[in-house]
């Protein structure tokens, strides 16, 4: 929360030819009773309603893939659901990007903005030792001190070198 994710995957999408914007997060707001937000030590229906959103978000993803639309999901995957969710996702070659800031760079964004992410028994220390525990697969940026473009520019030249591919 407040990596930058919403921003960076708009302006992917926008430099590519034919590209969608999966914001993974809009699954979960479809649900409009019996929601179980996804906070810290999942509860069973917590961890049912998140599994939902992120096999959702693959399957719109492959179906743009299937229609000629790269498709940029942006969701937080955390821990083992980052090597699972890149399983769900069918379509080859498939490119992971993390974005992972410094912490007081994250907690400095989250101030700024008119929503906030950390609540729900989400704290910045929280995020970041969630963070720790995932894989480390894909490209894992820190754009702490880096604009949009330069994040993008950087994403960009990942996924076009052979080390971004995800088998």
């Amino acid at each position: 929360m407040a990596a930058g994710k919403s921003t960076v995957a708009q302006r992917l999408a926008e430099r590519l030819p034919r590209a969608a914007h999966v914001r993974g997060d809009a699954f979960r707001r479809m649900i409009v009773t019996g929601r179980a937000e996804p906070a810290p030590g999942l509860s069973t229906e917590q961890r049912r309603q998140l599994e939902l959103r992120y096999r959702l978000s693959a399957q719109v993803a492959d179906g743009y893939a299937a229609a000629g639309f790269t498709a940029v999901v942006q969701d937080i995957i955390l821990n083992t659901d980052l090597p699972a969710y890149a399983k769900m996702v069918l379509t080859r070659p498939c490119h992971l990007i993390v974005l992972a800031p410094r912490a007081e760079v994250l907690a400095a964004r989250d101030a700024r903005r008119d929503k906030t992410g950390y609540r729900g028994g989400w704290t910045v220390p929280a995020m970041l030792a969630e963070l720790d525990e995932t894989p480390r697969i894909g490209l894992w940026l820190d754009n702490s001190d880096l604009t949009v473009e330069q994040t993008v520019d950087q994403i960009l030249a990942y996924v076009t070198s052979p080390a971004g591919r995800t088998p």
